[in-house]
Order: C-alpha cells, then structure tokens, then sequence
C-alpha cells in the first residue's frame, strides 16, 4: 500500500501519467462544469439557515409553516419629522396606502395609518406574500415620490430587512471571486516576478473550485450538506487562500530541485515526496479542524466547517496533481526570466532570513520571551470586547430596513415593528395569552391566526424595547417563564429578539464544545507529523497565543479606527477555529523542514536550515492568505469584516513573529527536547555523549 500510494503521489511527474492526469482534470470540468453554477440552488436562505438547531426560536419558524400555504411578510412604511406632523403629511401617507393595497397578501388586510403617542410619526404595515423584492422595491417607490418638504420616509420591516440583507448576499459571490482573484494575481507576480508563472496557480485554483463547487452542491442536494449564502461566499476565498498557499510551497520545492537535478520530471517527483507530507498533514489538520465545527449547535456555523473542509480537500487534490502536471508539460520555461538551471546554486549564500536566524541563535530565549510579551500585549485587549452586534450595527452602511427601525424605535414602542411571537395550542390560547400580558415589558399582545384543523394559535406579542436590546432579551425570557406555566398550553416563543436570544447562548455553547475538540485534533496532527509530543505541544500554544494576540489587535482597530460598536458573537468561534487551523499550517510547512534538515545537519543547524529555506516562500503564502481575507473587510456586513480582519491579522502575526522568531527560538533553547520523546531527541542525546567523550578530561569534569 505504502508503495502505491508512493506512485500515485509521483504520477503527475511523470513522462506519460502527467498526460493523464491533465486529461483526467479536463474530463471533470468540462463534464461537472454544469453543476457547478447551480449551486445558489441548494442554498438555504430559510428562516433557520443562521439558527442554532434545537433552538425554541427555531422551533416556532417550523411551527408557523403549519399556519399558511404561502410565506407572508409584513414590510413597515415609517413617515416621521423633527416637529407634529401636519394634515398635509397625513394625507401624503393616506395616498401611499391606498396606492400599497395592490401589494398586500392574498386574504390578509392593510393596516390603517398608524400615528404615535408623541405626534411626530405615522406607520404603515404592509403583509408582503409572493415577488418580495420587487414588491418591497415598488413600495419604496411609491412612498418615497409624494413626501412634502420635511417628511422623512423609511421603509423597513422584516420584508425590507429580508431584502436590504438578500441586496448584499446577491453581489457577494462575484465581488468576492473578483476581488480575490485580482488580489492573489498581483501578490503572484510580484512573488515570482515572472510574467508567465502565476497563471499556473491560478488555472490549479480554477480547477479546484469548480470541483470544489460541484461536491458542494452534490452533497447538499442529495446528502443534506447544510450551505448558506455566508459559507458559499466564504468557500471561494478559502479555496483560493489554501490552494495559493500549498502551489507556493510545491512550486519553490520544485525550484530548488531544478537546481539540483537536470530531469524536470525527476526534480517535480522529489518535490512532491518532499512537499507533500507538509501539504497533506496542513490540509488535513485545517478540514478536520473546520469539520469540527459539525458539533456547533449553530447551522451556519456547522455549514462553514463543513463547506470549508470540501474546499480545502479540493483545494490540496488540486495542487498534488494538476499543478505539477501543468509544470512539468510546460518545463523550465515558466519560471522566465529567473530561470533554475541544473548545478546553480539554490540560493544566495546569505539571505534576509539566514540573517534573521542568525540573529535568534545568538540570543533564542530572548528572542522568544520579547516575541511572547509581545503577542501577550496584544492579547491583553481581548479581555475588553464588547459582544454582539445590534441589527442596526450590522451594516457598515446603514441600509433603509434599519434607518426604519430607529425611526419606530424612536416614536412607537420598539418592538412594533417586529414583535415577538407565540405559538400555542388554540384552547388555551386566551391563558395564554393573559399570562404574557402580564410579564414586565410586554407592550401588548394581539391575537393571531389558527391553523386549518383548529389545533394551534399563534399571539402577535409587542415589546416595549427595540427587539435587539438587552431589556427586549430579559422580556422575551421573562415571557418564556410566564407561558411555560399555562398547563397543557405547550407554548413556544419566537420571534427576532428570541433569535438573538437564542444565537448568543449556543454560540457560548459552541465555544466550550468545539474548541476543545479542535485543540486535540490538531495536537495529533502535529504528533504524527513530528513524531514527538513537546514540540506539537509548544507549537499549538503559540498558535493559541497568537490567536488572542489576533483578537485583541483586532479589537483595538474595530473599536479606535473602523468604529464598530462591538463583536458580533460568532466572531470568537469562527476566527479561533480559523487561525488555529490556517496559523497551524505554517508552522507544519516550517517544522516539517526543520525536521528533515535536523536528520542531516544537527539540531541547532537545522532549526536554521529550515528558517532560511522556507523563509520566503511561508511569507509569501502568509501574504497571500492574509490579502485574501482582508478582502472581507471592504463587504457591508460587519461580521464578514471582523471575520476578514481577524484572520488576516492572525495569519500575519503568524508568519513575521511567531513563525519567524518564535518558534524557531523555542526550538533553538531546549535544543534537543524540543523533540522529546522522537528520534531527533534520541540522537541528540547521542551526539551530546559523544561530546562528552571526546572531550578533555578537565572539561568533562567540569562538564559534570
């Protein structure tokens, strides 16, 4: 088996099996091309896509299904001004109504104007059933045309939130795809400096995300893979990150063999024996790590993990195989005009990063304690985060649905706009029902609808505080109390505020269940790589640590530079689980060679070996990969930007400190038990006794 796998692994180097795996690769995209454009399709854009599952909020979206053959909807039309509305502004919104009432759901009614307590506002309720965009877009129309001087109109609701969120998701794709894909071009060909080159990297990538994009949609389609638009957006860039990373890292391996051998075919298949250990335990570590957050009890958390592990598997099968046949078919040419000639040398006697190694070897436990303080400054700020994000602070841009919102929040009780709601069983619907009138908070409660057979009732339950307050979370807690009390009521509370309720405590959950889970596959990883269990330790606590050292740097620019109110709740979650498995992979491509260099030159020669061979190409992947995600920090949803910014930051922090000094001072002061209990220990404890041996008498006493 060792030997097979050994041959398919050199097959894309070779004189006729690269023929073949290029034509393989071919097949695939030209036949599963297709299916790769449908998979918007299978994209649930349902009311529980960004839900925790099991949650009672959840619970009551599934249950209010069962109240109506079509989806209804309400959009809410706010008029408001800075002084008493006059009869002129009165009969503007009068108009507007009756120009809505082609709009409203089939067998629902138009509520009347609306007027607040203070005078300054009117509300409209509009029930929305099929065509929403194109409604809500029409209605906005309609109320924005006649507006009389110093009348301001909005038009929210959760139909116009619904939209305003859709407007986003809609140009996400292509933003991203473009945005990535220029922005890993350009850092391609400044890496290389080669005219030619990057195109390779580039056209693996394709290859890999049409293959990555056909598994996703055949999995949610026929094997229930949950996909949402946030991960189907967020897989593109992954599968762009990881595979530039892993063609980086085979291209400068294949560079240096070039130089040592006249065969391309021969230097591509010892690149790949090389290589591929580090790309394979690096691939696997960041799936496993991401296919961890299956035990989330959040769906689109559960849909990113599992959606990035496809990526990043596509990504590496990719990079192992079409890559290096591409290369090799098109032969030393590529690397145009820095051409590798065979008995050149691989590299500059002394370069930045001999220098850099240089300089930590003569000082590696000041080195790492200066570059720990550092990290651990930085994570100090973790500790001030302020958590969750209100609806209105979710946008960078304010959109209408949330200038709406603070309109009604400003003149009516907050919560009319989007009230809580309450599905019970229809006979003890009016116990029900005067129990939650009772509850501190409840503005009031209105009586809803019945489902055909008479079994279930829903109440409409309007709070006094904006649905994404603070209070608004109490009451809806408060409520849950007061109904779970109603015997045989059975009563289920749902609604915006219960949502966020409901999201913020499993995201809590999440961080106690999956972040243990994926600390301890990444430490196998490490162990099986290293063989050793020091070094896997101390390498997964500099990751943790540079993770924190992220998030409070992170922090400080959201809150001093970009102004952001907070972090929204996922971000803890999301980031630890990315920056453990992408930070993890440099320090894998950087040990792995530190590693086989050892078995050649020694401990402390080849800790500096090591640094200095892989120096440019991890800086580049890291530069690479960090671009990459900064371009999340240009979209308008502000959990897509802290998700950008963090990872970027901690993906750099990785690759100039904690790969760059860090580590490889670590390495260099505990010397040999920096691998215990592996065989580089074991040989260090050798070589140390033949020192000891062959030393003077005096010094070895002196030694003792």
């Amino acid at each position: 088996m060792k030997a097979l796998l050994k041959r398919l692994a050199s097959a894309p180097g070779g004189r006729r099996a690269k023929w073949l795996v290029l034509f393989g690769w071919i097949v695939v995209a030209v036949a599963l091309g297709p299916l790769a454009g449908k998979l918007g399709e299978v994209e649930d854009t349902g009311p529980n896509a960004f839900l925790p599952r099991g949650a009672e909020s959840a619970a009551v979206n599934t249950e209010l299904e069962k109240f109506r053959t079509d989806e209804v909807m309400p959009v809410v039309v706010v008029y408001s001004a800075d002084r008493p509305l006059a009869a002129g502004d009165r009969a503007a919104a009068e108009s507007d109504r009756r120009a809505f009432a082609p709009h409203v759901a089939e067998g629902r009614q138009l509520s009347p104007v609306l007027p607040s307590d203070d005078g300054r506002a009117l509300m409209v309720v509009v029930p929305l059933s099929d065509e929403l965009g194109d409604r809500v877009a029409e209605i906005r129309d309609i109320a924005g045309a006649n507006a009389p001087p110093g009348l301001d109109v909005a038009v929210g609701g959760p139909a116009g939130s619904l939209m305003d969120q859709v407007a986003v998701f809609d140009t996400l794709d292509a933003t991203l795809m473009i945005a990535t894909g220029l922005v890993v071009a350009v850092l391609l060909l400044i890496t290389y400096r080669s005219p030619v080159l990057w195109l390779f990297p580039l056209l693996a990538v394709g290859f890999a995300a049409v293959l990555t994009q056909v598994c996703t949609y055949l999995l949610a389609k026929y094997a229930g893979l949950p996909v949402d638009p946030q991960s189907a957006g967020i897989l593109m860039v992954l599968v762009f990150g990881v595979g530039t990373d892993y063609a980086l890292l085979l291209i400068a391996r294949y560079r240096e063999e070039l130089h040592r051998h006249e065969d391309r075919h021969t230097a591509m298949r010892l690149a790949l024996r090389h290589s591929g250990p580090a790309i394979l335990a690096s691939a696997g570590t960041i799936a496993v790590g991401l296919a961890c957050l299956s035990l989330a009890d959040i769906n689109s958390s559960r849909s990113l993990g599992l959606v990035g592990a496809i990526g990043v598997v596509c990504g590496f099968l990719a990079m192992v195989s079409v890559l290096p046949a591409l290369l090799v078919i098109a032969g030393r040419w590529v690397f145009w005009p820095f051409v590798p000639r065979h008995g050149t040398p691989v590299r500059k006697a002394v370069t930045v990063w001999s220098r850099i190694g240089a300089a930590v070897a003569r000082g590696p436990r000041r080195a790492w304690l200066l570059s720990a303080g550092v990290t651990g400054v930085l994570a100090l700020s973790a500790f001030g985060i302020n958590m969750g994000l209100t609806q209105s602070e979710m946008f960078q841009d304010k959109p209408e649905s949330v200038v709406a919102q603070e309109q009604i929040s400003a003149h009516y009780p907050s919560g009319a706009s989007d009230p809580a709601k309450i599905v019970t069983n229809a006979a003890q619907a009016g116990a029900v029902r005067a129990a939650a009138a009772q509850v501190p908070g409840v503005a009031r409660v209105d009586a809803g609808d019945r489902t055909p057979d008479g079994e279930l009732a829903t109440l409409s339950v309007v709070l006094e505080d904006a649905p994404d307050s603070d209070a608004a979370k109490d009451t809806v807690d408060a409520l849950r109390s007061a109904v779970d009390d109603v015997a045989g009521a059975d009563a289920l509370v749902g609604g915006t505020t219960a949502q966020t309720l409901d999201t913020q405590r499993a995201a809590d959950r999440d961080l106690r269940t999956v972040i243990p889970v994926v600390l301890l596959v990444v430490l196998l990883v490490l162990v099986w790589l290293l063989r050793a269990i020091v070094a896997p330790v101390l390498l997964l606590a500099t990751v943790v640590l540079s993770y924190f050292a992220a998030l409070g740097a992170s922090n400080l620019l959201f809150e001093h530079v970009l102004g952001f109110a907070g972090v929204d709740w996922s971000l803890p979650l999301m980031g630890f689980v990315f920056l453990v498995a992408l930070g993890i992979d440099y320090n894998i491509f950087l040990m792995h060679r530190v590693r086989e260099e050892s078995q050649r030159l020694g401990l402390a020669r080849g800790v500096l070996e090591g640094l200095t061979t892989t120096g440019g190409v991890i800086t580049s992947a890291g530069v690479v990969l960090a671009a990459t995600f900064a371009v999340f920090a240009g979209l308008p949803l502000v959990t897509m930007a802290q998700m950008g910014t963090i990872v970027g930051i901690g993906v750099l922090l990785d690759t100039f400190l904690v790969r760059t000094v860090l580590v490889p001072a670590l390495a260099l002061d505990l010397g040999r038990w920096f691998w215990w209990p592996g065989r580089l220990f074991r040989a260090g404890a050798r070589a140390e006794a033949g020192a000891d041996r062959s030393a003077p008498a005096g010094r070895a006493t002196e030694r003792v």
